[in-house]
């Protein structure tokens, strides 16, 4: 049951909106004051907030910014009802301060549509991973539930990156984050190329992945992210850590230890029409069963557990290996670019974030950027395709 505030003295609206509201099965709540504290509105806690500014003095107006500014208010949707008149005055002031807004009186239908989209909308952002954009637990743990109460075959599994934390001690964590969200763009894109349509990415927090696709979709899936991921990822080191292929750095015992480039490992769970899983910690558990046995391997590697086998020794992992030779002669755009000093490293920084979140082309957004012309872009991308020929 969704919980609606409406904040307004207006008697007339309250009665049309509460009478209509009540009987969509809304929890709704009515606010006299036209400043309400943020400790009122936190009480009710509410889903999303309407704030009649129709006839509203500057109190009225400051309360929607009050609600955005503070942090236990901060993620509720307003929905202001204002007039004409306000709009090119009032509302173009409230900045941040209203999600949406209707010309009053509303019709009760169309305010029941912007309200169920912007609290569709603001749970998504509320519960999204900040550094990915993708579905964080509450959601993640919703499509689980969905998938194991369908009974259909289905494979869901856990993405983990090997040594990010040594890596992250070492360069720091905007550098980290930059792991965090290439692999995230790369999981993406691969489930969106091999996978099927209605598959789905999470980002369970720090360097951990949830994926959830069918049977005859994960290996092509899982096969072409490692290829991405061990073919890109090493460029996240400096060049001499990059060819020695490891970094020196101390294990949990305080001992310094030579920890290898980052990895990936897939631990996936292959449910089938004819075998049962009971809930989603059932399902978490075997997963995490499977992580274990595949960390102490080296190497990106993945592997799919059916139900039905109870012992590891029956199980067989599954390793993807580049071709050595396009390895060694493959570089990224970016890294040309900046070889060739045609870009600093700080405006290949700037270009990629723009690149991660929005799935463009890298070259497309760094000419957006004005930080190369397209005959620096074409030379690059022939010297790139010239190094893949020559493997």
């Amino acid at each position: 049951m969704l919980k609606v505030l409406i904040i307004t003295q207006d008697e007339k609206l309250k009665d049309t909106l509460g009478f209509c509201f009540r009987g969509w099965d809304y929890d709704v709540f009515f606010e006299n004051s036209p400043h309400p504290d943020v400790e009122a509105v936190t009480k009710i806690a509410p889903n999303i907030v309407i704030i009649d500014i129709y006839s509203a003095d500057k109190k009225r107006l400051e309360v929607c910014d009050m609600l955005k500014k503070d942090f236990a208010t901060a993620y509720i949707p307003v929905i202001a009802l204002i007039n004409k008149k306000q709009l090119r005055q009032d509302l173009l002031g409230l900045k941040e301060g209203v999600d949406d807004y209707l010309i009053s009186p509303p019709d009760p239908f169309d305010l029941k549509i912007r309200i169920e989209m912007a609290v569709k909308k603001s749970q998504h952002s509320f519960y999204a991973s900040p550094l990915t954009g993708l579905p964080g637990g509450i959601l993640i743990e919703s499509v689980m539930k969905e998938k194991v109460s369908e009974n259909r075959p289905f494979v869901a599994g856990h993405i983990d990156i090997d040594n990010f934390k040594a890596f992250n001690d070492k360069y720091g964590y905007l550098k980290g984050d930059r792991v965090i969200m290439q692999a995230a763009y790369m999981l993406s894109g691969a489930v969106r190329r091999w996978g099927n349509n209605e598959d789905f990415v999470g980002h369970i927090g720090g360097d951990d992945f949830v994926l959830i696709t069918t049977p005859d979709k994960y290996n092509i899936v899982c096969q072409n992210f490692i290829c991405m991921f061990d073919t890109i990822m090493p460029f996240h080191y400096q060049e001499k850590d990059r060819r020695l292929g490891y970094i020196e750095a101390k294990d949990r015992t305080n001992r310094l230890r030579k920890l290898p480039i980052m990895s990936v490992t897939m631990a996936l769970v292959l449910k089938t029409e004819t075998e049962k899983i009971s809930n989603v910690i059932e399902l978490n558990e075997k997963i995490t069963e499977i992580k274990q046995y595949l960390k102490k391997i080296p190497g990106s590697k993945y592997m799919a557990d059916r139900r039905a086998r109870h012992k590891m020794r029956n199980l067989t992992v599954q390793m993807f290996k580049n071709d050595e030779a396009l390895l060694n002669n493959y570089k990224p755009l970016g890294q040309i670019l900046v070889d060739r000093d045609v870009l600093t490293f700080e405006q290949l920084d700037k270009a990629l974030k723009v690149h991660w979140k929005r799935r463009a082309l890298l070259g497309e957004i760094l000419k957006e950027l004005d930080f190369l012309s397209d005959e620096e872009l074409s030379d690059a991308l022939l010297y790139q395709a010239k190094d893949l020929g020559d493997s």
